[in-house]
């Protein structure tokens, strides 16, 4: 039989010796999670166990509570190695870190998006951060930066290591100067803007480059007139990038940065000191902006949902909507229930709100 032109095949049987060998392998893994279960319950913290811990969790990463394991054998090594004279005891605590670490890597590739992998990860790094010294801690978490680097280039979308990749820096911005943590935004900012240059649809990296602006500003201390031009900038890279309408991830930032003209959110922005006339004004050349987009891309949902948000956004500024601007947005309302039918019910919904604005 054959479904959507894709002939369907029955799985393969497997033979006696293979259900068999895997049976081998279930009970041999039962046996050695008991082991290490009992040996955790004695306190038996060796080098023993922690080989057989890493045996389990190479068989099984997502196993949580042996991951908890590791971490009472790896404090129990780090209290034993800390009675020796400092010097020494920082380089072998260093050592069971870095050593840990590169354990982890091969699990890393081959299951780059479990949870308990980078959590405990991070565990080990803020280890170093209390254990070590200023300058061996930072040097942990300075080559974590080259690795999610790495990660990223492998994909330049995957959320958890833009996500990690966040978490990095702000702890390499704690442990450094305030000169240094201010390098380390704009090296950030440069590199997010690179991973726009190599992918416009990667939201992730667009998402980054909002939160990097306002602590840029905010670090160079920015006037209302640099964060304007920074304002005028961003609506310029959006407007080339969105060349593309179609390109769901690029009206989400475009939609973050709208929020810089909504009164109630504006203070959380590049630019939280325009005024009610500067916003209006911005907002109606957006309005002018997106309506050029529909030149040969009257089909897309995104450009008419775009303008309805800019206009409620006037509304919420002057405190009115004139019957001109409703008179707009019912008619993109109209476009919106033929090119999105499957949503026809919330636009119907939104239409009967328009009576209270």
């Amino acid at each position: 039989m054959a479904s959507h032109g894709v002939r369907r095949f029955k799985p393969t049987e497997k033979t006696a010796e293979e259900k068999e060998r895997e049976l081998r392998k279930i009970d041999e893994y039962k046996s050695l999670e008991r082991l290490v279960a009992e040996k955790v319950a004695r306190k038996e913290y060796s080098v023993e166990t922690l080989k057989e811990i890493s045996d389990l969790l190479t068989r099984n990463p997502e196993y949580y509570t042996v991951w908890n394991y590791r971490r009472q054998v790896l404090q129990d090594q780090f209290s034993n190695t800390a009675k020796s004279d400092e010097e020494s005891s920082s380089s072998a605590i260093a050592q069971l870190i870095s050593d840990d670490l590169m354990f982890l890597m091969p699990l890393l590739r081959s299951f780059p998006k479990c949870y308990w992998i980078w959590n405990y990860r991070v565990w080990l790094l803020d280890e170093a951060r209390r254990l070590l010294p200023l300058a061996s801690a930072t040097q942990f978490w300075q080559q974590e930066l080259i690795l999610v680097g790495k990660m990223l280039t492998l994909d330049s979308r995957n959320f958890h290591g833009w996500s990690y990749r966040r978490l990095v820096v702000e702890t390499l911005q704690q442990l450094a100067t305030s000169a240094e943590a201010a390098s380390l935004t704009q090296k950030e900012y440069e590199y997010a803007k690179k991973m726009i240059g190599a992918n416009l649809s990667n939201f992730s990296a667009w998402h980054y480059r909002t939160k990097l602006i306002v602590r840029l500003l905010e670090e160079q201390s920015a006037s209302d007139e640099e964060r304007r031009k920074m304002l005028d900038d961003e609506l310029d890279l959006i407007h080339q990038a969105l060349i593309d309408p179609y390109d769901q991830s690029l009206w989400f930032y475009h939609q973050n940065l709208m929020s810089v003209f909504d009164p109630t959110l504006a203070h959380r922005t590049m630019a939280p000191n325009l005024s009610s006339s500067e916003r209006l004004s911005y907002l109606r050349n957006e309005i002018a902006a997106i309506e050029e987009m529909l030149d040969g891309a009257e089909d897309c949902k995104y450009i008419y949902q775009s303008l309805i948000e800019c206009m409620l956004l006037i509304a919420k500024v002057a405190g009115q909507l004139s019957p001109e601007d409703r008179s707009h947005i019912l008619g993109w309302l109209s476009e919106l229930k033929q090119l999105d039918p499957l949503r026809k019910n919330r636009w119907l919904d939104f239409e009967k709100t328009l009576a209270n604005l």
